[in-house]
């Protein structure tokens, strides 16, 4: 590591897997239950590509646009990184997404759902899928409302017959975590899911509490945006 970006990148990766790893077994977990989704969305290439040198390959973006400007020469390099889309997703970026992605965290509607089953069907590449409970029902935020999420999930599965591995949330910035967390949990242990997305870099240790099997988690990895 011959940069200070990837130096950087190496400490904070490492004070967050500690902090992970705490949590975890504070939690009575094992630490592996636990991924890192490290958030790169608006960070520079050197903190990224520090990230990257530093051994991590589990990575969530929020646009389309920005993991196709990114993500394909850090490919070329490092063949074996994950990528998450973890931002809203708009059916005419779908295509492009199935190409990017390696898991799509945010279905939340029927429409997302048919045009990524088609896209599957035509690609053969039938990507994990996560989706997306707006756990607050914030109307300007995406996500199933709660009342409407058992029955979008069967037709996920039966309708459109997607892999769906698990649920995600994000909370209203001004609520206690825990309850979300907690109705996610029960959601999931409800419809036989076993992943749970949810946790940033704010809450992730309250997340791993409440089960949290993947946490998103950015400015703690990386620093500040810009």
């Amino acid at each position: 590591m011959d940069h200070p970006e990837d130096q950087e990148a190496a400490g904070r990766l490492a004070a967050v897997t500690g902090r992970i790893r705490a949590a975890a077994e504070a939690a009575g977990r094992d630490a592996s239950s636990v991924r890192l989704v490290a958030v790169s969305k608006l960070q520079p290439e050197g903190r990224v590509g520090g990230a990257l040198e530093a051994g991590h390959r589990l990575f969530g973006e929020n646009r389309v646009q920005e993991a196709e400007a990114r993500w394909p020469a850090f490919r070329e390099r490092f063949p074996d990184i994950a990528l998450h889309l973890i931002g809203g997703l708009q059916t005419n970026k779908v295509r492009a997404a199935v190409r990017l992605f390696d898991v799509i965290e945010t279905v939340d509607r029927p429409r997302l759902a048919a045009a990524l089953a088609r896209e599957f069907e035509r690609t053969g590449r039938a990507l994990p899928c996560f989706v997306q409970v707006n756990t607050g029902d914030e109307p300007q935020k995406g996500g199933v409302a709660p009342a409407a999420l058992d029955g979008f999930l069967d037709r996920c599965r039966a309708e459109y017959g997607l892999n769906v591995v698990g649920l995600m949330c994000i909370p209203p910035a001004e609520d206690l975590p825990g309850p979300h967390f907690a109705f996610l949990r029960e959601a999931a242990r409800r419809n036989g899911l076993a992943g749970l997305s949810m946790g940033m870099s704010a809450d992730f240790e309250t997340a791993i509490r409440f089960g949290a099997t993947h946490v998103r988690v950015g400015s703690a990895v990386f620093g500040a945006r810009g």
